[in-house]
């Protein structure tokens, strides 16, 4: 095996952590026992491109679980926990390249490093790991099966390179699944966001004018959890259909702008670049605090708030860049503008990172079966396995549903009765 991690002596309280967070992951678990049993992955190869965080070690052991060789790198620079990965080296035999607060030149060394393995299935969390591979690596693409993507930004992405012509082999788009993105983009978002703006900064959000740009399932779940804190939550955005939504669930919705002047706290989970730019800053309170939960660091423009504090800039806290511009008033960014709450927390809770690694897992098992028969596009999470992944869920949450009637099934297939 081969790695690249900060320290192995980490790995004991790293395997604490792993465990703690297997508690809250009954779905993997089920999965995990099967798997250990059929060994559907047996001699197959996946290269994984994730946040390495105990929730992702617990899909990495589940995948090895059912016969995969298994290699990891960190999908962000600053979203690595330094334990996890010497656990999952020193004792599960996993090969895994990430360091916190790595370079760019190291990030990319690392996902090369992973790619090393001749891998049949890729993993991703922002499609870095596929334009390596389109990229700079292109010989290999006859050796893989399929992917999987795990963020609506690395959506964007493969699906724009789908339109060009310019995929290769087909992925499927975890992030869309109904068990992912309306629990893992929405409550996970929400509340690993607001936990990581408050222990960056320590700030009290009631009262305050918290300003959410983009009102997707990611920024519904922020602007609530703001709003349960006691926020004054605004919402910024450029659909017209998801502003109305916004201003039916009572938020005050505006162009940012005109929020820029009100605003105390920014966050941007868009998935776009250049959101909060140079005129926007212009207008910012002092003490304006701007965090980032979208994955890359393009949201917020670093290099115009640079410019604007001219090298005034100091570490005020851990997370925390305190920008000065020339008339006084200072800017606060947190976590470099990158995903805020992994960089300066532990990201999303374990129990609805179950359903989107749950999706992950099987659809690694459907990839390495189907292959043979899909094309070089985007694909959906089949119905069946977005299904089981709530089926599994609510067995493990000790939850039962009810089930049709058979009347009730022939009535729903059928046109003859009505008024």
């Amino acid at each position: 095996m081969g790695y690249d991690i900060r320290d192995n002596g980490l790995a004991d309280p790293g395997r604490g952590r792993i465990d703690w967070a297997a508690g809250e992951m009954p779905v993997i678990a089920q999965i995990r026992e099967r798997f250990e049993k059929e060994k559907p992955l047996q001699g197959v190869r996946v290269a994984a491109c994730l946040h390495v965080t105990t929730e992702t070690a617990n899909l990495m052991e589940t995948l090895a679980a059912g016969g995969a060789e298994v290699a990891l790198c960190a999908s962000n620079p600053l979203s690595t926990q330094d334990d996890v990965a010497a656990a999952l080296v020193e004792q599960s035999g996993i090969d895994v390249y990430a360091i916190k607060g790595e370079d760019t030149d190291m990030f990319f060394k690392h996902i090369n490093a992973v790619l090393d393995i001749r891998p049949h299935i890729t993993m991703d969390d922002g499609a870095d790991m596929v334009s390596v591979l389109h990229k700079q690596r292109i010989d290999q693409i006859t050796e893989i099966m399929g992917g999987t993507e795990e963020t609506t930004t690395g959506v964007i992405r493969l699906r724009a390179m789908a339109s060009d012509g310019a995929l290769k082999y087909p992925i499927v788009s975890v992030n869309d699944a109904d068990t992912k993105h309306l629990f893992d983009n929405r409550f996970g978002t929400g509340q690993s966001t607001i936990d990581a703006i408050m222990r960056a900064t320590n700030r009290l959000l009631a009262g305050r004018a918290f300003v959410v740009c983009g009102y997707g399932m990611c920024g519904r779940g922020v602007a609530s959890r703001a709003r349960g804190m006691g926020a004054h939550v605004i919402v910024t955005e450029v659909d017209p259909t998801a502003a109305l939504e916004a201003v039916m669930e009572g938020y005050r919705v505006m162009p940012l702008l005109e929020a820029a002047r009100i605003g105390d706290v920014f966050v941007t989970v868009t998935g776009d670049k250049g959101v909060i730019r140079g005129e926007h800053l212009e207008r910012m309170k002092d003490g304006a605090i701007l965090a980032n939960s979208g994955h890359f660091d393009v949201e917020i423009d670093k290099n115009a708030l640079a410019a604007m504090s001219e090298g005034r800039v100091r570490r005020i806290r851990e997370f925390v860049d305190e920008h000065t511009l020339a008339d006084g008033r200072r800017l606060n960014l947190l976590g470099e503008g990158r995903l805020v709450n992994l960089s300066a927390a532990e990201g999303h809770p374990a129990a609805v990172m179950d359903m989107s690694f749950a999706n992950q897992a099987l659809c690694v098992e459907w990839l390495v079966k189907n292959h043979g028969d899909l094309e070089a596009k985007v694909y959906p999470v089949p119905t069946v396995i977005d299904e089981e992944v709530a089926r599994l869920k609510l067995r493990g949450m000790g939850v039962e549903i009810d089930t049709l009637t058979p009347e009730q099934e022939a009535y729903l297939s059928s046109w003859e009765e009505g008024t």
